[in-house]
Parts: C-alpha cells; sequence; structure tokens
C-alpha cells in the first residue's frame, strides 16, 4: 500500500528559522549562544536539549519539561524541531517500509532534493538502511540507484532525521505506540536497532557528514546505538577506507560483487580506479577489523555473469587472511535491468562452497520487492511523484 502521511513540513527559505532537529553538540551549542544563553550555562542547556530531541524525540520546544518557559519561548522563536517531509510511504507485504523523503530546498536547488530510506524488521532486530548522498555518481550497472544522477550530498542533520523520522512512524520513542499492523520486532526490543548505510549513494564520498551523524547516533545518551551495530558500504573508495575506521569505528561493508578486475570494472566501474588488489589491501588493514569485528562483503547472484563455482573459489582465495563473512544477495529486478537473478541451485552451490572454506555465507532473504525497497531498487522517481502530486492538489 502506499499513502501519504503526516502535514507537509514547510520547506525552508533564507527567512525562515532553521530546525534543530539533527544538530550536533557543537550546534546545538552555537544555537544556544544566538538564543543570548550565557556560556557558563551552554553545557547543561546543550544537555536538556539533546535529550529531549534524541532521546525523548520531541518535535516542540514546548514538550522540553525541564527548560524553562522564557527559554523556550526564545528557541521557539529562532529555531524549530522540524524534520524533513514525509512525501509517500510504502509498506511490502512482509512489513518493510519505504519512506520517500523531501528536504529543504538549497539556494542551488531548482526543486527541493528527495532520498529514500527503507526500514526492515526482523523477529530480533529492526534494520534502518539510510541514504548518504540525493543519487549517484558510481553507475553500477546492476543497481537502479545508479542510473539516477547525484543531485548533492546529505548533510549530517538530513541524515539523522532519517533515523528520527523512522523511530516516530515505529514508536520507537518514549510514549508512542508502534504502528497498528504490528509489523516491528518483538515486545521489549527496540524498532530501530541497527542503521546500515546502503542507501542512495556512496558514503565515503560524503565521509566527514557521515562521520558527523554517526557520532550522534552512537551518542549514549542520545539515540545510543552501539557502533557495532552501525555498518558503512562503499564500492571501494580505497583513499578513504581507513579514516572511516580511524574517525567512526563502524562496521564496514565492501559492494564486491565480483573476483576478476575485468568482469568488477563493468559492474562496478570504480574498480578502473581502485582495483581489487587495493581495495583488498585496505580491507587487510581497516582498523579494528577481527573475527569479532568482520568485514562484509556484498556479492549480488548474477545469473550466469559471476555465479560458477570456479567464482566461488576464487572468492575465497581473495579473502584469505581477512576477517570476513560474505553476504550473496540474489539480484533485486527493477525496469529495464540487464541482467537477471542467479538460478537457486546456483546460489545454493556457490554458498557451499564458500562456507566449506569456512566463511559465513548467508543469503540475504530478498526484502521488499513489491514496493521497490530491495537491496539496489532504491530510486526517488521525484518527477513522476511531483506530476501526480500536481494531479491531485489540481482535483
Amino acid at each position: 500500500m502506499m499513502s501519504s502521511l503526516a502535514q507537509p513540513i514547510a520547506q525552508a527559505t533564507e527567512a525562515s528559522p532553521r530546525s534543530l532537529a539533527g544538530a550536533t553538540r557543537r550546534e546545538l551549542a552555537a544555537a544556544l549562544l544566538e538564543a543570548a544563553v550565557p556560556e557558563r550555562d551552554l553545557r547543561m542547556r546543550s544537555a536538556q536539549l539533546w535529550h529531549w530531541i534524541y532521546h525523548a524525540g520531541v518535535t516542540t520546544f514546548d514538550a522540553m519539561g525541564n527548560v524553562s518557559k522564557a527559554l523556550r519561548s526564545t528557541l521557539a522563536g529562532q529555531f524549530t524541531l522540524a524534520r524533513p517531509e514525509v512525501v509517500a510511504e510504502q509498506v511490502s507485504a512482509d512489513g518493510t517500509r519505504k519512506w520517500l523523503l523531501r528536504f529543504e530546498r538549497t539556494g542551488a536547488e531548482a526543486n527541493a532534493a528527495e532520498a529514500e530510506c527503507v526500514y526492515i524488521p526482523e523477529s530480533d532486530r529492526g534494520t534502518l538502511c539510510v541514504s548518504s548522498q540525493v543519487g549517484c555518481t558510481l553507475n553500477c550497472s546492476f543497481c537502479h540507484t545508479g542510473t539516477q544522477k547525484l543531485v548533492r550530498n546529505l548533510t549530517a542533520r538530513e541524515i539523522i532525521c532519517q533515523v528520527l523520522i523512522a523511530r516516530q512512524r515505529l514508536g520507537d520513542f518514549p510514549g508512542l505506540a508502534p504502528p497498528k499492523d504490528g509489523l516491528v520486532p518483538g515486545q521489549g526490543l527496540r524498532a530501530v536497532s541497527n542503521i546500515v548505510f546502503m542507501g542512495m549513494g556512496e558514503p565515503l564520498y560524503n565521509l566527514e557528514r557521515v562521520r558527523d551523524a554517526i557520532l550522534v547516533l552512537a551518542d549514549g545518551d542520545g539515540l545510543a546505538l552501539s557502533k557495532r551495530r552501525i555498518t558503512v558500504s562503499t564500492a571501494g573508495v580505497v583513499p578513504r577506507i581507513e579514516e572511516l575506521g580511524l574517525t567512526t569505528g563502524a562496521m564496514l561493508a565492501i559492494s564486491l560483487h565480483a573476483v576478476r578486475d575485468e568482469l568488477r570494472d563493468k559492474l562496478v566501474p570504480l574498480n578502473k580506479k581502485y582495483p581489487l588488489k587495493e581495495l583488498l589491501a585496505a580491507c587487510r588493514s581497516y582498523p579494528s577489523a577481527s573475527n569479532a569485528r568482520r568485514i562484509t562483503f556484498e556479492y549480488v547472484m548474477l545469473k550466469g555473469i559471476n555465479d560458477s563455482p570456479a567464482e566461488a573459489r576464487e572468492l575465497v582465495r581473495l579473502l584469505k587472511g581477512i576477517p570476513a563473512k560474505i553476504n550473496l544477495i540474489p539480484f533485486n529486478p527493477w525496469p529495464g535491468a540487464p541482467y537477471e537473478c542467479s538460478d537457486w541451485p546456483a546460489i545454493e552451490r556457490f554458498s557451499e562452497i564458500i562456507f566449506n572454506a569456512g566463511y559465513a555465507s548467508p543469503v540475504r532473504t530478498p526484502r521488499g520487492r513489491d514496493i521497490m525497497a530491495a537491496c539496489g531498487q532504491l530510486k526517488s522517481e521525484t518527477e513522476k511523484l511531483r506530476a501526480r502530486a500536481r494531479m491531485i492538489a489540481g482535483e
């Protein structure tokens, strides 16, 4: 099903107040200085706002019970706690949810930028797949997202707000009820327990903002997500892999998909710049990688392209010495895709070879295919949705 939800959030203009939803601690302190809070009180007041925004999930300053009425009024006059607009929500038959979000228009944009994030519920956890860019520059031939040109990087606030929106809609803040359909993890479990940067864009081409977002997401006084439950996936931007590990402590995932440079050049064109030898060397030296913190290698299964037993054996050889697990991903089709998903016997054969070599090789169950929310299917069909909205408005 598909529905437009919530009241539209007015797009900010140069004259409208900016939102503090998604702000870092430094940004909150700067905002309080603008609101004439004395420097001696900044630490206390910042901690109060941090708690209310990220632990309680409030959307108005009036809800901040231990903040003085005068300061609440001042803050409300200068700032907001508005989050990006939810243009549409789709819910899959398997419980997967996809949100199309509209962000504030920047001065250089003719239209407001839009991106998608996806929530995948399991019995023991809930994973939110967030976007780091609007569109993508990588042009991976098997990925629908890669057919949408890069519009811009998302800010740290826009990344964090994807999590805030998901938690609110899933009833994951204190005092909120879960969705009536009940498609969230079991009682007593957080609805959003894991974050994966596997949505739209290449996170390492926006590393500074991704880093700032992760530091907010992992802050123990707010959203309090374990860094071991935050995974950043890259197609192989080799020069920034070590920096990711040193500055964030996040788990690493590599979008691999081929064991030979000639094939990977076609599937993941970035490989022409950073070939397999360089990529795997960066993985071997990734900070904190260990058997307890294994690197995930993602391998999409393409019929007759990369799914032979010989390629499975070569994959095992390539990963020797790297603490790794291999996620086998059945190809998720999209309109005009040039590939087919491998047959199930071929996937099982491939998985068995990897497993017998001592590696975990789970086959990722496709989720959200019916709403184009599965791996590699994200693409914000902005113009189509705008046309639909104009038609509805006209009616």
